[in-house]
């Protein structure tokens, strides 16, 4: 369908690497053959835009040198297309900064089995926990949540707040309790009641200090977790690379866990973290919501830098949040010949909402695919789609089934029904019909007429 796009996806704060880097790749596609010269400057252009998004310098150092050493090598220089095979040496570079493979949860332990999150006050460690719950619990396990913040009282209210509304167990404490009195009790509770995982939240504080470190040290020991989780705001920069190396220096870290890549700092955090402290990204934050939590893949982070989309992420999304049935009853209208109505149209907007709306689609599609649909776009953004589903909730369901009723007494009423202007209820309108027009070619077979068609609407496109 053809409706409202944003490009700002949900992550952000790659955007000036993602850009820079693309433009590299534009350059290298478009030589002839490639010699030490250009590849010099290539890799020159590579290294300014890692240190713009404040990755930490030893990691542009050792990356750059890596990848000078592969492009540089037979295997490139006598490809039939070696400006590509440049490109396939960055991108596994790439994925090998960050991880090379995506690292689960290890919970093979005699329950429960203890989660431990680590950070700094304020990188997002406590709605960490309650998102980790989410996915844990989707996975049928038995959750306990609870906090050792006995020094910010919010922070056990706010756990507390969003188990409640996650529908997942909280152990209570509060701030008269020592903390490995609390980690005592809640490993006796978890036993007795037999849950599969207890994910303990921890004090953070504004900076590193020996008695935090102190403190965290002996919850580890007194709770032995199978898993210990650093969580760090991405948004930190150069920090967050110093705080790293602190707290992988005090425990035996298993993951990271990076938080807010839907801000727009620079990212270099993110490229960082995993080569400082040697241990793997196990999960990114996306959103403040309880769901914008996601495993890590390096190799896909990799291709959505490079402007190379992520489109296993967006099947899985796809698989876990669109309605099947829905989308075969769709399928097998078009297919019939039927004709495709607004109520099929309002439909598939919902459907792209239950999908995180256009920005999480855009952000997963390839960079030229993701111009394309901008280009296609009459309007921008999440807030374009909301605006064309209140037009098409003031319609009647006649109106919906029959658009071609919809004159202008009919407009002006629908527009006063969903607070716009009634150029707004022509725009979806006429939107609403080039969608039908390529709904009707698909029916035919048409996949070339409807391309061509599309093509001549929007000539940008090739």
């Amino acid at each position: 369908m053809v409706i409202g796009l944003s490009n700002a996806g949900k992550y952000k704060m790659f955007e000036n690497l993602s850009g820079r880097l693309q433009g590299v790749i534009k350059n290298l596609r478009g030589q002839a053959r490639l010699t030490e010269d250009n590849i010099a400057d290539a890799l020159r252009e590579v290294r300014m835009a890692l240190l713009e998004a404040d990755v930490a310098l030893p990691v542009v150092k050792d990356f750059i040198a890596q990848v000078k050493e592969r492009a540089q090598g037979r295997e490139v220089l006598q490809s039939l297309t070696p400006g590509q095979a440049v490109i396939q040496v960055v991108h596994e570079e790439l994925t090998k900064l960050m991880g090379t493979d995506n690292a689960a949860l290890n919970l093979a332990a005699v329950p429960p089995a203890i989660i431990l999150m680590a950070g700094l006050q304020g990188s997002g460690k406590t709605t960490t926990s309650a998102k980790l719950a989410r996915l844990l619990k989707a996975q049928k396990k038995k959750v306990l949540l609870t906090s050792a913040d006995i020094y910010r009282p919010a922070a056990i209210e706010q756990l507390r707040t969003l188990a409640k509304s996650l529908d997942v167990d909280f152990f209570e404490s509060d701030i008269s309790q020592k903390p490995e009195t609390i980690a005592t009790n809640v490993l006796d509770h978890a036993k007795r009641h037999f849950y599969d995982v207890v994910i303990f939240d921890t004090a953070g504080r504004l900076g590193i200090d020996e008695a935090m470190m102190a403190e965290i040290k002996a919850l580890h020991t007194l709770l032995n977790p199978i898993e210990t989780l650093f969580v760090v705001d991405a948004m930190q920069g150069q920090d967050a690379i110093n705080t790293a190396r602190a707290f992988g220096e005090t425990l035996p870290l298993t993951g990271v866990v990076l938080t807010k890549l839907d801000g727009d700092a620079r990212g270099g955090a993110a490229l960082s973290v995993r080569h400082i402290t040697g241990k793997p990204i196990k999960f990114i934050g996306v959103s403040e919501k309880v769901d914008g939590l996601e495993p890590f893949h390096p190799e896909r982070m990799a291709s959505r830098i490079l402007g190379m989309g992520d489109v296993l992420s967006l099947i899985e999304h796809a698989q876990k949040n669109v309605d099947l049935d829905e989308a075969k009853k769709l399928a097998d209208k078009v297919k019939s010949g039927k004709n495709f109505d607004l109520e099929d149209y309002k439909s598939q907007i919902q459907q792209m909402r239950n999908m995180g709306g256009m920005g999480a689609l855009m952000d997963k599609l390839p960079a030229q695919m993701a111009g394309m649909a901008g280009q296609m776009s009459g309007e921008a953004g999440d807030k374009a789609v909301r605006r064309m589903e209140g037009i098409i909730n003031s319609m009647t369901p006649l109106e919906r089934r029959k658009p071609e009723l919809i004159k202008a007494t009919r407009k002006r009423r629908i527009a006063l029904g969903a607070g716009v202007q009634v150029q707004e209820v022509n725009r979806l309108l006429n939107q609403f019909e080039d969608v039908q027009k390529m709904m009707k070619m698909f029916a035919k077979g048409g996949m070339t007429k409807m391309m061509r068609a599309m093509q001549g609407r929007f000539p940008g496109l090739k």
